[in-house]
């Protein structure tokens, strides 16, 4: 697991789709560019919907960490 420094912090553990891709928009409205949010999840779904948001949006996600019903993102805001 590498250790990116975040600007951001967005823990959504324990809500189900649609509430973490959601409130991760949000989260990335409110940054500047080139800053680095971290989203926690524990909707297995958040894998499918962050790659999809980042293609969408062209958002960079560093990096996505699956371990033990835990997901975590890393995403630069473009």
């Amino acid at each position: 697991m590498t250790d990116y420094q975040e600007d951001s912090l967005l823990d959504c553990s324990g809500m189900n789709c649609p509430l973490p891709i959601l409130k991760t928009k949000k989260a990335i409205d409110g940054m500047n560019s080139g800053e680095t949010l971290k989203m926690i999840s524990t909707d297995p779904g958040s894998i499918n919907d962050v790659n999809a948001f980042t293609k969408r949006t062209g958002h960079e996600l560093i990096e996505s960490i699956a371990e033990d019903g835990n997901y975590t993102f890393f995403i630069r805001k473009s």
